[in-house]
């Protein structure tokens, strides 16, 4: 019984993990007033230039920075639609997911010619699991030495990067002038153009870093997680890791426990498939594997009134005379 909840745990943090990232991008770019509706295109875009630089280059740490590069630019073409221009925030990042769900099938089966899939990576074009130090010596040790080998031990570095970025998201929001400004800026923006302090550039900033996560977890979900990229594989990944961002309330611990929620949720999911449980019998794949989706609706019908969004987000910032 102690193996199977270590297992599930450990599932758990797997499958959090891209969710942890692109929530936090979403906090970064919500938190100065920019809706970020088009994670689900980032994560996509990202995983499929990841997956298909690291196999041209047979270097995983290629396909890293092609992933990151490709989350910036759907950064910026996001902003350019809606900060430089002033667009409708909610269209810009639902076209940003429509062209990443097309060209990234398209552009696979071009250069490809596997169906929109890359090929099978392997070796040095996968981010492999990290040992610890002392873990295969506490392996033994009733209970600790479980945890830490099984648990905590064995995971790539973007698990533990992106687990890292909790708290550094969190310093860096409540604890640095720029988060200050940032916090400001999706509060009020006019009062921070008042100090002096660009809107349009802070707001362009917060979308670069929301743009580094998305493409981290994007290169995580096609070289990491898995071992290539195939089509659609974000699998509203965005979208849950959006209803996160609200349940946890803009706030990078507790968005950080949705994610868990949420990856928990996934991992049991797994794990039900084909078991029979008293009462119920056999759940069928299609129940267990729509349980994450439903709980998202639950938790946005439950949460969306008593999370108070930043008073700016989603409203272009049109500068007084």
């Amino acid at each position: 019984m102690f193996d199977t909840i270590i297992l599930m745990l450990d599932a758990t943090l797997r499958v959090s993990t891209p969710l942890l990232l692109l929530a936090l991008a979403g906090l970064f770019s919500e938190r100065s007033g920019v809706v970020n509706i088009a994670l689900e295109g980032k994560l996509l875009a990202s995983a499929f230039a990841a997956a298909a630089t690291a196999y041209v280059t047979n270097d995983v740490w290629f396909g890293l920075l092609a992933g990151i590069a490709t989350g910036v630019l759907m950064a910026l073409i996001h902003g350019f639609a809606s900060i430089t221009h002033k667009g409708d925030q909610i269209v810009s990042g639902t076209a940003i997911n429509m062209l990443a769900a097309g060209l990234t099938i398209t552009l696979g089966r071009y250069w490809f010619e596997m169906g929109g899939q890359t090929p099978a990576l392997s070796g040095g074009q996968r981010f492999e699991a990290i040992t610890l130090p002392l873990a295969q010596m506490l392996a033994d040790v009733p209970l600790v030495g479980a945890l830490y080998s099984k648990l905590i031990s064995g995971h790539n570095l973007l698990v533990y990067l992106a687990f890292a970025m909790v708290p550094l998201s969190w310093w860096i929001l409540q604890r640095t002038r720029f988060g200050l400004r940032l916090r400001a800026v999706g509060e009020n923006p006019h009062s921070v153009d008042t100090a002096g302090i660009s809107v349009t550039w802070l707001r362009y900033r917060a979308l670069i870093i929301a743009g580094v996560l998305a493409g981290i977890a994007g290169a995580y979900l096609s070289t990491a997680h898995a071992a290539g990229f195939v089509p659609n594989m974000s699998a509203g990944k965005g979208f849950i890791a959006l209803a996160a961002l609200i349940f946890g309330k803009w706030r990078p611990v507790p968005v950080m426990l949705g994610c868990l929620l949420f990856g928990f949720l996934d991992a049991l999911a797994v794990r039900l498939q084909g078991v029979e449980l008293p009462l119920v019998g056999e759940v069928p794949v299609q129940a267990i594997e729509v349980l994450p989706y439903v709980l998202t609706v639950l938790l946005l019908a439950g949460f969306i009134g008593k999370a108070i969004a930043p008073k700016a987000v989603g409203q272009p910032y049109v500068k007084s005379r």
